[in-house]
């Protein structure tokens, strides 16, 4: 039964269900992402692994530049390594059972953080493993959640994975927060460990969900992607056989397989310039690569020590505040990337991000924050306001995008290519980052505010609106000539006058088909005799 309806179109509760479980994947992401940030000023973990002047004195340790930067970005490292593998592996064993094995990696580098006593190199390898099943469900849950979400509500369910990114991060946060007073390893084995719990819950959840309709016609299980498609609109699998949604949706489904079939898929293939493909990768990859250049991550791995260096007192509320408005802030999100589209809200938040990145930068540059409290404060408000900015538009539009800029047949390997960039990104500005900092203090801020500019000049240029369409119809606006990013938003395809036409055309069609008229029966009638 449909939970409720979106343009006319039901809905169904697995609809939500689905984006929820696999959504767990950005959780583990997120609570990995933001439990370093507070574990590097631990007392005991300072001790454990950093270089003390005084031994026994955590006061007196501390992590040279080039630790630090190995214990934090190792695991994009493994995140880099793990989003290219996770492309034939979602391909090969299927979405949900490919999740389900990434879950067991990430478990394996958790057990090897834990077991570490003295020997850094054992933490950061243990990160480093975790990374490979960070990275490879980075590009699995976002597919995965594309493929199956009715259109109607892509953008929003595929934008909870973005959601649980950032519940992950907060959640990290107040753990710590919790067990900082805890006496030994403890303070920081306890964040560490609870980490079993999430791929547990992703791990058992995934199996109950309905497999990918797309992965399942690819193998030729026309009849199983029909009944996943029914599941997630709340209807049954008799009424799925007539429905004219799901009927056209599947045809669509068929229609690319049979041309999947004529012109076999490659790594090499996504980088031909034929129907767009070489710019659609690149697209992807360099709006992964700006959305770790808008600077969030700046705050996010290394937040606690920022905020120490304002002045602030107890940095872990700092760092709390930050999860709170950057978790809370993505439910707006989420309501803004389907209600205004990809293109407009990524523009504006550039452009917001930039400007109070530059408050930031500036206020920090002009005085000492140490010495003048207002300083202090007006940075941490700039930063709130600049994650306010993020997570409303970069944080979910680009992974919403990477589910669906692509066709189907080389959509796992280009959203592995993106998701890659996004790692390797991440880790060089991990990895650079105390040093940068170092040299240039909170100038550092300049830079990520002319990306952020950069960024939205970029979609401007580049980016095709692909809000309110199928899969299939999306692969068809790009490879359209006449169609250019900046007139994308009115574009759809043949047989509607626009993108407007579509949507109420097909509300329209699902009336007639749920509500049926005199006229539409007798119309069904002439119909049939004329078959006969």
């Amino acid at each position: 039964m449909a939970l409720f309806y979106a343009q006319g179109l039901p809905i169904g509760w697995m609809a939500i269900m689905l984006a929820v479980v696999a959504s767990m994947g950005g959780f583990i992401f997120g609570y990995d992402t933001g439990q370093i940030s507070d574990i590097l000023i631990m007392p005991d973990f300072l001790l454990r692994f950093g270089e003390c002047s005084t031994a026994g004195v955590a006061s007196t340790c501390a992590f040279s530049k080039v630790r630090e930067g190995l214990i934090v970005g190792l695991l994009s490292i493994g995140t880099l390594i793990g989003a290219l593998i996770g492309a034939p592996t979602a391909d090969l064993l299927g979405r949900r059972n490919a999740m389900s094995v990434e879950c067991i990696v990430f478990a394996v580098g958790v057990v090897i953080q834990i077991a570490a006593t003295h020997s850094w190199g054992q933490f950061a390898a243990g990160r480093l493993i975790s990374g490979l099943g960070v990275g490879s469900l980075s590009a699995a849950v976002p597919m995965y959640q594309a493929e199956t979400a009715p259109p109607q509500i892509r953008g929003t369910l595929t934008a909870t994975y973005q959601l649980f990114i950032t519940f992950g991060i907060l959640v990290a946060y107040c753990i710590s927060i919790g067990t900082r007073d805890v006496s030994g390893a403890g303070s920081w084995r306890i964040v560490v460990g609870i980490g079993f719990l999430w791929p547990l819950i992703l791990g058992v959840g995934i199996q109950l969900m309905p497999e990918s309709p797309r992965w399942l016609v690819r193998h030729g299980r026309v009849d199983d992607a029909r009944r996943a498609m029914a599941i997630a609109r709340g209807i049954s699998e008799d009424e799925a056989e007539k429905h004219f949604v799901v009927r056209r949706e599947l045809e669509d489904m068929r229609a690319a397989l049979e041309y999947e079939q004529k012109v076999k898929a490659g790594w090499i293939d996504c980088f031909m310039p034929e129907n767009k493909q070489l710019y659609r990768t690149l697209l992807g990859m360099t709006l992964q690569m700006f959305q770790q250049l808008t600077g969030a991550n700046y705050f996010f791995y290394y937040g606690a020590t920022v905020f120490q260096s304002v002045g602030i007192s107890d940095s872990f509320v700092t760092q709390i505040i930050l999860g709170a408005v950057n978790f809370f802030c993505t439910f707006g999100g989420m309501y803004i990337m389907e209600r205004y589209g990809r293109r407009m809200p990524l523009i504006i938040g550039g452009v917001w991000q930039s400007a109070w990145l530059f408050v930031f930068a500036a206020a920090g540059t002009a005085k000492d924050p140490t010495t003048d409290k207002n300083i202090g404060k007006l940075m941490i408000v700039s930063a709130c306001l600049f994650i306010l900015g993020y997570a409303m538009t970069w944080a979910p539009g680009i992974w919403i995008l990477i589910g669906e800029t692509f066709p189907t047949r080389t959509r796992a390997k280009q959203a592995a290519l993106a998701t890659a960039s996004n790692w390797l990104w991440n880790f060089l500005l991990a990895f650079f980052t105390p040093f940068i900092v170092q040299s240039i203090e909170f100038r550092y801020g300049f830079v990520f505010a002319a990306c952020n500019l950069a960024g939205a000049v970029i979609v401007w240029f580049f980016l095709y609106e692909s809000s309110d369409i199928s899969l299939e119809s999306v692969d068809m606006m790009y490879c359209d000539p006449n169609c250019k990013p900046w007139t994308s938003r009115t574009w759809a395809p043949p047989g509607y006058a626009n993108r407007q036409d579509l949507i109420e055309q097909t509300r329209a069609r699902e009336e007639e088909e749920n509500h049926p008229t005199d006229e539409h029966i007798e119309k069904r009638s002439h119909e049939a005799e004329e078959k006969v």
